[in-house]
């Protein structure tokens, strides 16, 4: 196990293949792969992490987690990103319908007919989504869509929005209309740096990439749109609400951790 851990494949490779490592030691390669099971070692496997460096980590998760778990009264909290460039492909060849015994084809080429970026605002109580598909997401568009949620929420409910931290969403135009007295309704709550994970609306944009334009052609930018516009109209007559359902403790907890256990493995050695 310890040669799985430290030793550097042979020949330059990535990781350790069970031949390798059984020809190394001079063993039949399902003895490595049992041994490996039973110690749950997957040398193939590279799981992506980022931790944030955000110095105000603890206090902005808090606050995010605490408008999921115990929303404030007389309010509306809106889970907001936007996801950007999404493709309108083509295939170069007509596609082939399922029936029995073979599954639907698509080409593996593609033409590439444009890209729109739809702006989502998922209100975290009733699961609702509203939406704009647009050309560009700079602190214009980002203002014009937030004008949308003041007009779709009820003059007597406070606006919460839970949105990260690129620059498009503290520009100078949102920053003026929210310093309007007129706006003293809206609230935003930024999420800590890296962390897309507490962004609710992140799961949602995650279904409707699964369910609208997934293995799909559209000719036109156009096409794209009214896909999506159709698929996201079902979602909201019937809309589901998504539940974040952890304390803001725990997860702050297995950071500290992940801190640590960097901190240790990029520390220098030190020898006595």
């Amino acid at each position: 196990m310890s040669d799985t851990l430290c030793a550097e494949p042979p020949a330059g490779a990535a990781c350790w293949s069970t031949r390798a490592m059984a020809a190394r030691h001079g063993v039949g390669k399902d003895i490595v792969a049992r041994v490996w099971r039973e110690r749950g070692l997957r040398p193939w496997r590279c799981d992506v992490f980022k931790l944030s460096a955000d110095p105000d980590f603890e206090a902005k998760l808090n606050d995010v987690v605490g408008l999921y778990l115990k929303p404030p009264e007389r309010a509306a909290v809106f889970s907001f990103d936007e996801k950007t460039q999404i493709q309108a492909i083509d295939r170069t060849q007509p596609s082939l319908p399922m029936r029995p015994g073979r599954n639907r084809t698509l080409t593996h080429d593609y033409r590439r007919n444009g890209t729109t970026d739809l702006f989502a605002a998922l209100n975290v109580a009733t699961g609702e989504v509203l939406h704009q598909t647009r050309r560009r997401h700079t602190g214009d568009d980002v203002l014009a869509f937030f004008k949308q949620i003041d007009r779709h929420t009820p003059g007597e409910l406070d606006i919460h929005v839970i949105l990260d931290n690129v620059s498009a969403h503290k520009s100078e135009p949102v920053r003026k209309w929210l310093s309007n007295p007129r706006r003293e309704r809206w609230h935003l709550h930024f999420t800590p740096t890296s962390t897309s994970w507490a962004n609710l609306v992140e799961c949602w944009f995650s279904i409707l990439a699964r369910k609208a334009p997934k293995n799909r052609a559209f000719s036109s930018v156009a096409e794209l749109q009214h896909a999506i516009e159709h698929w996201i109209a079902h979602w909201n007559s019937d809309p589901r609400p998504l539940r974040w359902t952890k304390q803001a403790q725990p997860v702050i907890d297995k950071v500290k951790r992940a801190r640590a256990a960097l901190d240790r493995a990029t520390k220098p050695a030190t020898h006595h």
